[in-house]
Parts: structure tokens; sequence; C-alpha cells
């Protein structure tokens, strides 16, 4: 596997696979969980959001950064993290592995890299969020496996 810096040739990639990655949280979780109101509203355009997220995700005059996990020269994933130098705090924003390099320590690998970039760039604490749901346990086990302590919140919607 190799580990390489964003280029802008990964652009359209990087939103397929973020949109491959996420569309069954949104459409078979998100939605019949909430309703159709509060998803128009929250995430109505989730798509389109991602669309514009990912391509201001690398942007290292903003102290945010893209790296991307190469394996047979196909993109396998990537990982996207900002850094706030004068808080001395990095924050993990995306990660997103295809279907079929999972399990196979691709974001492992990608978070390893993010966490030791942030280091290097003087982060002392990474903050990396998920969700609580079925999902998303995959990602909670990853972040625990890595160190990360789960701090537990809870998040209401309702329809007015």
């Amino acid at each position: 596997m190799l580990i390489r810096s964003f280029v802008q040739h990964d652009l359209a990639r990087l939103i397929e696979l973020t949109i491959e990655t996420f569309g069954p949280f949104y459409e078979d979780h998100f939605r019949p969980l909430v309703g159709e109101v509060v998803f128009a509203n929250q995430h109505g355009d989730w798509r389109g959001d991602y669309r514009e997220q990912v391509a201001g995700l690398h942007d290292p005059a903003r102290h945010k950064y893209v790296a991307v996990a190469e394996i047979d020269g196909a993109v396998a994933g990537y990982v996207a993290w900002s850094v706030d130098p004068a808080r001395r705090n990095g924050a993990v924003t995306h990660l997103a592995v295809s279907a079929g390099h999972r399990r196979h320590h691709a974001g492992t690998t990608l978070c390893e890299h993010a966490f030791g970039e942030m280091r290097s760039l003087g982060a002392e604490v990474v903050e990396i969020g998920t969700g609580g749901d079925a999902f998303h346990a995959p990602a909670r086990a990853l972040y625990e496996r890595l160190g990360c302590t789960l701090l537990p919140i809870a998040v209401y919607y309702k329809t007015l």
C-alpha cells in the first residue's frame, strides 16, 4: 500500500469514493431513522454537500491536508485532516476506504499516517468523530484500536 499526498487529479475519485462510502448511511440508516422532513433539512443534498466538502479538503495554506492510499495503482481510500497550530490540535475530518479494501488495514494505515503528519506539525491531541449507530460500528472499533477515547454525546432531532 502506497500512502501519498493528494493531487488535483484525485478529486473526482475521492468525491465518488466518499459518496459510495457514506451513501448507505444517509439513505439506509439516517433517512429512515429521522424521517423525510429532518432528512431533507439536515442532509437532503448530501451528495452535493460532499462534492463541495471534498473539493475543499486539501488546502495546506489553511493547514488542511489529504493523503491517499493506493493499492495496485488504484485509490483504496483517503484521510483528510486539519491542524490548528496555535492550539496544537489536529482533527481527522474524513476517512473513506473503498468496499473492496475494507478489513485490510487501509483505514488504520491512513489514520496512523495522518496522526504522524499532525505530530510533525506540532499537534499534541487529535479529534476524530463518527456516528454511534450500527453503520459506524467499524469506524468506532478502528478508532478504539488506535487508542482513541470515546466521548459519549447525544444528538436529537424533532420535526417542528
